[in-house]
């Protein structure tokens, strides 16, 4: 079963992300903060990770540059789910070594299409 790796701040997304992705046999596990994601990226080794940009405590760019600086998961695909559709910040996601970036609101449909496409390359 692959792993999914989700880090949200919004307790309704995360627990809707969750359920989706569980309905449609992926493992998942949660974090809703930054720092609790890099750690469980870590503990877990998931075959992919689904990030929000914009979070209280450390936001996505910051969890995107401590994952990609740590051998452990540094090869880990990393894809964005966020609100800011500017393609600055869809620019620099990719600079910093996102994967892929995902743009809020979008159907669920294309979060199963996006997990599905990176956890066939891990």
């Amino acid at each position: 079963m692959k792993k999914i790796l989700l880090i949200e701040d919004t307790p309704e997304i995360l627990e809707n992300f969750t359920e989706y992705l569980e309905m449609h046999g992926y493992e998942v596990h949660a974090a809703d903060n930054g720092k609790d994601g890099v750690a469980f990226a870590a503990e877990i080794s998931p075959d992919l990770i689904i990030c929000d940009a914009l979070m209280a405590d450390m936001d996505g760019f910051e969890v995107l540059r401590l994952i990609k600086k740590s051998a452990k998961t540094a090869g880990i695909p990393f894809v964005f789910s966020t609100s800011m559709s500017e393609n600055l910040e869809k620019s620099e996601a990719l600079a910093l070594g996102a994967d892929d970036y995902l743009v809020k609101p979008f159907d669920l449909s294309k979060l199963l299409e996006v997990a599905e496409k990176w956890t066939v390359l891990t």
